[in-house]
């Protein structure tokens, strides 16, 4: 009598869980957009530049967008998922403002066979929102230019940058991430074709 009693309980349980999980939606896909052409770049070279996946921190080395109530926790953006870990994202893009300045010889990722001069060895210290005071898309990266040819590092550079966030919508927070990639992007294009 007490299995005939727990088996219609169980399966409404059942019933009503697999119904939650169906009606939640789909968290919302964002990505870093390609950068434009980086302007007033002062240098030109035929040297063949390899981007490795920049290091990170857990907190940052996922899909998930990170935001800061305080200066020490950490939240996500509720609902809102990059298109694919942020480590990953940053390398391609910044591999394409390279190539879109049309200024270096080559550039490339592990794997791609170049006969590499250069490397840039990142590492992602801040990628998120901050909410402490006004709130602002808050992005780091130090970036360490490496000669390939006998492993010396020619220059290390640590490159912040700031876009205040002009709404509520996740969308908005998202936005404001990626103008201050696009910013700091074209600073460390700038610098290592200086620096070449």
């Amino acid at each position: 009598m007490m299995r005939s009693t727990t088996r219609p309980v169980l399966l409404a349980f059942l019933a009503a869980s697999l119904s939650s999980c169906l009606s939640s939606p789909p968290p919302a896909t964002f990505e870093i957009s390609a950068p434009a052409m980086v302007q007033n770049v002062a240098g030109q070279s035929r040297a063949q530049i390899l981007i490795p996946e920049p290091t990170a921190i857990k907190t940052l080395d996922s899909e998930r967008i990170v935001v800061k109530p305080t200066p020490f926790s950490v939240q996500y953006l509720a609902g809102s998922q990059w298109s694919d870990r942020l480590p990953r994202m940053v390398q391609l893009r910044l591999l394409q403002a390279f190539e879109n300045t049309g200024r270096i010889g080559a550039v490339g990722v592990p794997g791609q066979g170049l006969a590499i001069d250069y490397q840039m060895v990142m590492e992602l210290r801040k990628f998120e929102i901050e909410a402490v005071g006004p709130t602002r898309a808050v992005i780091e990266i130090s970036v360490k230019a490496l000669n390939d040819r006998n492993g010396s590092v020619l220059r290390t550079q640590v490159f912040a940058v700031q876009a205040p966030v002009t709404g509520t919508a996740n969308a908005d927070y998202v936005a404001a991430l990626d103008r201050a990639f696009e910013q700091i992007s074209a600073e460390i294009v700038r610098w290592t074709l200086a620096l070449i």
